[in-house]
């Protein structure tokens, strides 16, 4: 499909069709990276949390320091005004942004009343419900709130992400399991993380060291109201090779199977399979 017609783009008040340029050189994050996003969905007709991710946007502004432009309600409805420019059955990562236009203080801060906003829609299919990933470890770690913006989806962090999934890929894996500063599990390089283990499910605590995510939490609630025990807490590698199931939560495909952590292989069991059908089932009821 040409991006031209698997993208559009909302900025300045209305919708181009394809990648439009929306940055200028000497715009605050072109060149020192004041970027935030955040990233929706929309899969068999539905764009369940839309809200929330679009309050988050903001919030991600301004824990750089930006203004935003938009009410959450309002870049709801221009997401809306844009989906309608898709086939209803269309698959759509949903990516609302924005970043620093002026420099301010030192010319290294950016000035937060000058800020650039756009919706980018995009034609992305959501993985089918067979697929699944490998995990091993890696060198790089997820900073803390003293280092970067961790308080932010921030696209500054993404480099560090890249180079996480680099090295899996070098070694033959598809992900990677990413310990925080102190060396305990925070996530993988692209997604929050579950496991199983004896009937009850454990994900690592939100220590501020990455973003506890919208779906992450949505998983949670949905699997303690299904009557399963859910305990967010620190865990360690070990407890991932001890673990009996692995899934991964993140907006992108909302539940994806682990098959294996380096050489620990598990099978996807049925807490995995649950928290994707209570998913499913609550989407399509409040999506």
């Amino acid at each position: 499909m040409a991006i031209s017609e698997n993208i559009r783009t909302w900025f300045e008040g209305t919708w181009h069709k394809g990648n439009v340029a929306i940055m200028r050189a000497a715009d605050h994050g072109s060149w020192l990276g004041s970027t935030v996003f955040d990233g929706a969905r929309q899969f068999e007709g539905l764009t369940p949390d839309l809200l929330a991710h679009c309050q988050r946007v903001n919030r991600s502004a301004m824990a750089l320091g930006l203004t935003p432009t938009q009410t959450p309600e309002r870049i709801m409805e221009i997401v809306q005004e844009g989906l309608a420019l898709f086939a209803k059955e269309a698959s759509v990562y949903i990516r609302p942004m924005y970043w620093g236009i002026e420099n301010g203080l030192g010319g290294i801060v950016p000035q937060e009343d000058s800020t650039g906003f756009a919706v980018c829609l995009e034609e992305y299919p959501m993985a089918s419900a067979e697929a699944s990933v490998t995990l091993t470890t890696t060198r790089f770690h997820r900073p803390v709130l003293d280092d970067a913006v961790v308080n932010a989806k921030a696209g500054s962090l993404y480099p560090n992400n890249a180079r996480m999934l680099r090295e899996a890929a070098a070694k033959g894996f598809g992900n990677a399991l990413v310990a925080d500063a102190l060396g305990n599990v925070a996530e993988t390089a692209t997604a929050n993380v579950f496991m199983a283990r004896d009937g009850e499910l454990f994900t690592p605590v939100a220590n501020g060291t990455f973003l506890a995510g919208i779906t992450r939490a949505r998983h949670i609630r949905l699997l303690r109201g299904a009557g399963k025990v859910v305990h967010e807490t620190v865990l360690t590698f070990d407890d991932f090779h001890s673990a009996d199931e692995v899934f991964l939560s993140g907006n992108m495909n909302k539940v994806t199977p682990v098959t294996a952590f380096e050489d620990t292989c598990y099978q996807v069991g049925p807490l995995t399979r649950l928290a994707r059908e209570l998913y499913w089932d609550w989407a399509h009821s409040n999506g």
